[in-house]
């Protein structure tokens, strides 16, 4: 196998943020099961702070109980993660859903919605986050293909940090990024060289001038509507270091309003371990 070299590729092609359609009018009739449904997700991406956007996969439930003045809904709906972080500015259904290869993970989930006069309101989700398919069943069917490693995997996040690292060697930057979030690793054996680790991180615009003496991991973010994102992936070699750092910059944009829902669990992982908004992969 040829050697690689490192390279860090920084795309100056700011993604624009797509229009989201207009919602369909949520009623207490049956039939308007997938206008709840869409209303759901766009408020589900909206909370959703950490990982990866959800596409619908289908609506495997939808109950309509009657009240003064409007209803009550419970759907239960199944989800699809997509490759798009939530700092991507792209609306969730314009993102790609994750290939079954590259370890797809899908979400059940318990909504309530109340409609009162024609006004529907999401107050409540909890969903149970996995792998599409396990990783034994992974192995039958792509005996080749790379596994989920966890967040906190020691050689993963090294990889990250030398990533960043090298990122901050851009001189193209005005100011300093530091790492927000890891998305995912994936850890896989090439025999020519042993273990590869490849990674997608969030990075986060910070209030450092670019080239200054501080170091990058002792600088704040800059607020929301300030601060430029950054989405990577990154290859490592056990064996010889870090090979490759692909990043996209996303432009700074306003937080979403948080939402007055009671509760919203996302559990990420084959066994249910992590808590909403923290995903991770065990």
């Amino acid at each position: 196998m040829k050697g690689f070299h490192i390279v860090v590729l920084l795309s100056s092609a700011v993604l624009l943020v797509s229009a989201a359609p207009a919602l369909e009018l949520v009623t207490c009739s049956k039939e308007s099961g997938a206008a709840a449904a869409r209303l759901t997700m766009h408020r589900i991406n909206e909370n959703h702070g950490h990982g990866y956007k959800f596409r619908l996969q289908e609506i495997q439930g939808n109950k309509v109980e009657t009240v003064d003045g409007g209803c009550n809904l419970e759907l239960q709906l199944n989800l699809l993660e997509t490759v798009c972080h939530v700092i991507n500015p792209k609306h969730f259904e314009d993102c790609e859903i994750r290939e079954e290869a590259e370890r797809a993970v899908m979400a059940n989930c318990t909504i309530k919605m109340n409609v009162r006069n024609t006004d529907a309101n999401v107050t409540k989700y909890e969903c149970d986050t996995r792998q599409v398919k396990t990783n034994l069943e992974m192995v039958t069917i792509c005996p080749d293909c790379p596994t989920l490693d966890p967040l906190n995997s020691t050689e993963g996040l090294k990889s990250v940090n030398e990533a960043v690292s090298k990122f901050n060697q851009n001189t193209t930057n005005q100011h300093y990024y530091i790492l927000k979030e890891v998305g995912r690793i994936t850890v896989g054996y090439i025999p020519s060289v042993g273990m590869a680790y490849y990674a997608e991180f969030a990075l986060v615009e910070t209030h450092c001038p670019m080239g200054s003496r501080i170091n990058p991991e002792a600088c704040k973010p800059l607020c929301p509507d300030r601060a430029h994102h950054a989405f990577c992936k990154s290859t490592y070699f056990r064996s010889t270091g870090l090979q490759s750092v692909e990043c996209e910059f996303y432009p700074p944009s306003v937080s979403p309003h948080p939402n007055h829902m009671r509760s919203h669990n996302l559990l990420h992982a084959e066994t249910d371990v992590v808590i909403f908004p923290k995903l991770q992969f065990f």
